[in-house]
């Protein structure tokens, strides 16, 4: 099969986990897990499996002038990112999550343009407008009571920061992307952000009965790690050596659409005026922010 279509195929799957992800995970909290615990589950077993994996990757050795930065990278990107993502999605709804966090291109060009001091032009400044106020629109609109979402405008706000948290990591990473191999760099960041969440997930994760759990909350928790933080990860590098980083952050708008068909299939989940409304503004938002006139071939 051509290269590159195994390429897109990696793209679609690795959106189509993240898609799942937002009803999957929520279904396990808080009745088994609380979403604290969850985020100790999810960066233990990820950074087992990247230690496991990294005996088959280039043996890299971290510079000591690059540590700081590794430090920051899992401070944003495996505990602040997963903490407030997790506790938002105990608290809204898998459509709203969704939705929220496609915002992340939003937050990545403001904070770009900040700390690595990139232009924003016009079209992207209008953007960024459209994207924000689709994100506050679910924060200050979404009032209506959905069964286990019992604080659905704190769970939108959380989502905003995550999608914050996810966009500063996005930066600060990039130098180290260039310098190390993605192995490398997942197994020591994973490994950190284990011992950075210890000490607010140690409590909901000991407190969970782990050997009585029930196979539908097995299958959920193994989905988080071996899916969600694992296999879309490795997808993605897979999809990204024969894609441009431009086509593949087009893939983003699959996840809210995958998220919306599922949540409803199952019924975790119901759309709304407001839900429909804001997620247009996020998507148009995304779309201006993501839009560069180019015709090189991706």
């Amino acid at each position: 099969m051509d290269k590159r279509l195994l390429a897109i195929f990696a793209a679609t799957g690795a959106s189509a986990i993240y898609g799942l992800n937002h009803t999957i995970a929520k279904g396990v909290m808080p009745t088994h897990i609380e979403a604290f615990g969850f985020i100790m589950l999810r960066v233990l077993g990820a950074a087992i499996l990247f230690w496991i994996l990294s005996p088959f990757a280039p043996k890299e050795k971290v510079e000591k002038k690059d540590w700081p930065r590794m430090l920051c990278c899992a401070i944003f990107g495996m505990c602040i990112n997963m903490l407030f993502f997790f506790k938002g999605l105990s608290l809204s709804t898998p459509i709203n999550s969704s939705v929220i966090i496609t915002v992340s291109p939003v937050m990545v060009l403001i904070l770009a343009s900040i700390i690595l001091k990139e232009k924003i032009t016009l079209l992207k400044g209008v953007g960024i407008a459209f994207g924000l106020s689709g994100a506050l629109a679910l924060v200050v609109f979404s009032t209506d009571s959905v069964t286990n979402a019992p604080n659905i405008p704190l769970g939108n706000l959380m989502f905003i920061v995550n999608a914050f948290s996810y966009g500063l990591y996005l930066v600060i990473v990039k130098p180290l992307t260039k310098k190390y191999h993605a192995i490398t760099l997942m197994k020591w960041l994973f490994l950190m952000g284990v011992f950075l969440n210890l000490p607010v997930t140690y409590s909901e994760f000991v407190a969970v009965d782990w050997f009585h759990l029930p196979f539908d909350a097995i299958w959920r928790m193994a989905f988080v790690v071996a899916g969600t933080t694992f296999s879309t990860y490795l997808l993605n590098i897979y999809a990204l050596k024969q894609l441009s980083a431009s086509t593949i952050s087009v893939f983003i708008y699959l996840q809210p659409l995958i998220a919306i068909i599922y949540a409803i299939l199952v019924g975790a989940d119901q759309l709304t005026t407001i839900k429909v409304a804001a997620g247009l503004l996020v998507f148009v938002g995304v779309y201006l922010v993501s839009f560069k006139k180019t015709k090189t071939r991706a």
